[in-house]
């Protein structure tokens, strides 16, 4: 969520530099993770769609769609759909595995009412309405000094925020259920379990450096207010 910021922003913009820092390094941990474990298949040869579908049925879903995405990386539940996309179904490696299991972690939060995904889900308008229109009103607040606008930008970047926020307890259970599913179903055994935790503890990370972005971006926000 890095956004280019006008020299009129004065020092507050190094308020971002651990998180621009942190950001970088996820990214590259996350690349590298799935790379080393894409090229190790699980011995049970199970394929990436064919976990998400063992994970489902013991968990008693079976109104989820599976389909391939040719975005890489961009595996994702879509709760409104009930679809499950996955951009290596047909690998059985370790790292497509593992992230197929963690969308499929999400499908069961939904299909359980988990709270913390419904009221992601829930604030999603409000949180594009708000990263799309937050800084150009406040800009604009800071040009013309108009303080509603300062105090309008602010409070609809914290719905971006908030929205950050709340994705971390979403994606850290999702990832919890993918571990504790493919144990239960055996589709990985204890040794290959290891590799599919390292791959999500690197795309954990990421969430985390957009939560730790965001945050910083709202107090860059609030210190070039009370400045001005």
């Amino acid at each position: 969520m890095f956004v280019w910021y006008p020299f009129f922003l004065g020092p507050s913009i190094l308020i971002l530099l651990p998180a621009i820092a942190l950001a970088v390094y996820a990214q590259w941990r996350v690349r590298s993770t799935y790379a080393r474990y894409a090229r190790i298949p699980s011995v049970s040869r199970i394929s990436a769609e064919g976990a998400a579908k063992r994970i489902l049925e013991a968990s008693g879903i079976t109104d989820v769609s599976i389909e391939e995405t040719p975005r890489p990386l961009g595996d994702q539940y879509d709760p409104r759909t009930k679809t499950l996309r996955l951009s290596a179904p047909s690998s059985p490696s370790i790292a497509a595995i593992g992230v197929a299991a963690h969308e499929a972690g999400h499908a069961i939060q939904h299909a359980q009412g988990f709270a913390a995904l419904a009221l992601r889900t829930a604030i999603v308008p409000l949180a594009n309405f708000g990263s799309q229109l937050a800084f150009p009103l406040f800009f604009i607040g800071i040009i013309f000094g108009f303080k509603p606008l300062l105090t309008a930008g602010i409070l609809l970047f914290s719905a971006a925020v908030l929205f950050t926020l709340v994705t971390l307890p979403v994606e850290f259970d999702a990832s919890r259920r993918a571990v504790a599913a493919l144990r239960g179903t055996g589709v990985v055994n204890e040794e290959e379990l290891g590799g599919v935790k390292e791959v999500l503890f690197a795309a954990a990370l990421t969430y985390v450096a957009a939560a730790a972005m965001a945050a910083l971006q709202l107090l860059m926000l609030l210190s070039a207010s009370r400045r001005r």
